[in-house]
């Protein structure tokens, strides 16, 4: 069911109002994907790793953590919340996938991550970032898969809202095609904060800034990287996304959320530095950037 256009607007005028009244005041968090391909070079599992991922987060100098579905499997649950509290970092956003265009997949994934979010409420959960998967070999979802998906994003919104908790809204490039059509049928009748990948975006083939604009105070998380040459780099620095443009419409916009570095060291990405010290940098980059 699509949002009201009264609803929205009522939405809006409170989300603006927060704002003005609390400035400016992004946070810096670190997405953790950038390990699990270490590791899958390395023949280890998530479990062998564990420790190494926290520990190393911890390192180079964050606070924060975004983890993904995995960490909290029943055989990992226990250890991760252990390591997240020996090595004190919270754990604001959990990551989490699967289809929402078609019945039972939308089933399957909401009670998913409805126990996902049980699971990780003890290491500080605040919102739950979700993807709905593009359908096998990347097919045009229609119209009316469309409309489904966004009736069972709001049924999770409405789930985790009774939890205390907020749902975010993530992608990857397959919903910036044909103009972002996907991606603006989710902003257009869900409720849910957004989750921007600006790498995906321009891998997508739409305007950074633009999308960025368009997502205005449902804004809620940056997913952050970047690439010379369309390949990502080592670290989070100056490339073909402009972060200084973007963070200076973030503050004249009173961005309160979260800034989350991200790296991805795809096949012809030239790795130069250990993972730790590369994490290090791009913490260092986003802070200089975003004024944290």
């Amino acid at each position: 069911m699509a949002i009201s256009r009264r609803q929205w607007l009522t939405g809006l005028i409170a989300a603006q109002h927060a704002r003005a009244q609390g400035g400016y005041r992004p946070q810096l968090a670190a997405q953790v994907f950038v390990w699990t391909q270490y590791l899958r070079k390395e023949n280890r599992s998530l479990e062998e790793g564990l420790e190494d991922i926290i520990a190393g987060t911890r390192a180079a100098g964050y606070e924060h953590v975004e983890l993904m579905w995995t960490f909290f499997t029943p055989a990992l649950r226990n250890r991760t919340l252990e390591l997240l509290k020996t090595h004190g970092l919270s754990m604001p956003i959990v990551y989490h996938g699967g289809p929402m265009h078609e019945a039972a997949g939308a089933d399957r994934t909401i009670a998913e991550a409805l126990e996902l979010a049980e699971a990780a409420s003890p290491a500080g959960l605040r919102m739950l970032n979700v993807n709905p998967s593009p359908k096998p070999g990347r097919e045009r979802k229609t119209d009316r898969e469309l409309e489904f998906q966004a009736r069972a994003v709001n049924r999770l919104d409405k789930e985790l809202e009774r939890k205390g908790l907020r749902l975010i809204l993530h992608h990857h490039d397959p919903e910036m095609a044909e103009g972002a059509r996907e991606w603006h049928h989710l902003l257009e009748n869900t409720r849910a904060g957004i989750c921007l990948d600006p790498m995906w975006v321009a891998r997508g083939g739409q305007n950074v800034m633009e999308i960025v604009r368009k997502a205005g105070d449902r804004l809620a998380s940056l997913h952050l990287r970047n690439m010379q040459g369309g390949v990502c780099t080592e670290a989070l620095g100056d490339g073909e996304i402009d972060y200084r443009e973007m963070a200076a419409w973030l503050r004249r916009n009173n961005f309160q959320g979260w800034l989350v570095v991200e790296l991805f060291h795809e096949e012809k990405t030239e790795v130069t530095r250990p993972l730790e010290e590369n994490l290090r940098l791009s913490r260092r980059y986003a802070e200089e950037v975003f004024g944290l």
